[in-house]
């Protein structure tokens, strides 16, 4: 008698425990889908992966062989908040659109300007800050002091960036480079006579004080710079978004702004 009572215990916990579990599982957020309904295409499941050039800083960079910056930090917070690990990588900015293309990361968090070119091969989320492209000389340069003086002059661009466009515009003696960075050092010897560039990008490198550089004129243009999806993940564009205007709202997107600018970049 005392065996059946205490089978009949045995198998009463197990079904509870079936139960419960049953409903944890109802109830828990599965990784890698939007309200467990819209499936996320994901590279590695649970994790979110995303590319940079890991050259721009402070936007991302590397600080002892690791990926730092403003971006990495937005790409952090995302993550969490759509319930996956964050997984930051770079890839060489040229081919950084055909890396997506190819599924070797899930998004572009790399301070990408939104084009309507670019448009045409990926999705892009609603804007996570706003700048322009800005022209910068050496701080000793006093004949280029507007737009109109770069008419013919040396011009610095990151090697395929949109301000290839813009440098266009004023001449076609253009110098690409691998990063922003790299442009700028080659202000003060010589090599180039300006550098167009992200304004925040040159406006951290003056503040800094290593590079002895200045601003012109007023931006050139006023840019979006969002994520990149793939086309076919519209589900992972719609968590992005959730989570980026959640992070607008609750103040959190503005502390990491000002953490690394002393500014919000969305009020720009």
């Amino acid at each position: 008698m005392k065996k059946r009572v205490a089978s009949l215990t045995v198998l009463l916990g197990l079904s509870l425990l079936f139960v419960l579990s049953g409903c944890g599982s109802n109830d828990s957020k599965v990784s890698g889908s939007v309200d467990n309904k819209e499936k996320m295409e994901l590279v590695d499941e649970g994790k979110l992966t995303f590319a940079m050039s890991g050259l721009l800083k402070p936007l991302n960079y590397k600080e002892n062989n690791k990926l730092v910056g403003f971006d990495v930090e937005i790409g952090q917070e995302i993550s969490k908040r759509i319930g996956l690990k964050a997984n930051p990588v770079t890839n060489p900015w040229e081919t950084i659109i055909q890396g997506l293309k190819g599924k070797k990361y899930d998004a572009i968090i790399g301070s990408m300007t939104a084009t309507e070119e670019r448009s045409k091969q990926v999705d892009f989320s609603d804007p996570y800050y706003i700048s322009g492209a800005q022209v910068f000389v050496a701080a000793s340069n006093d004949t280029i002091q507007k737009k109109e003086d770069l008419t013919d002059r040396r011009i610095g661009v990151m090697q395929a960036s949109t301000y290839q466009q813009d440098a266009k515009k004023y001449t076609k003696d253009i110098k690409n480079y691998p990063s922003d960075i790299y442009a700028l050092q080659d202000l003060e010897p010589g090599r180039v006579d300006a550098v167009i560039t992200d304004k925040i990008v040159g406006i951290s490198a003056m503040k800094e004080g290593k590079l002895k550089i200045k601003d012109v004129d007023n931006v050139l243009k006023k840019e979006n710079i969002a994520i990149a999806v793939n086309k076919d993940n519209p589900a992972l564009l719609k968590a992005i978004n959730k989570a980026i205007k959640s992070m607008v709202e609750d103040g959190t997107y503005g502390k990491i702004s000002k953490k690394w600018f002393g500014v919000n970049l969305l009020e720009k």
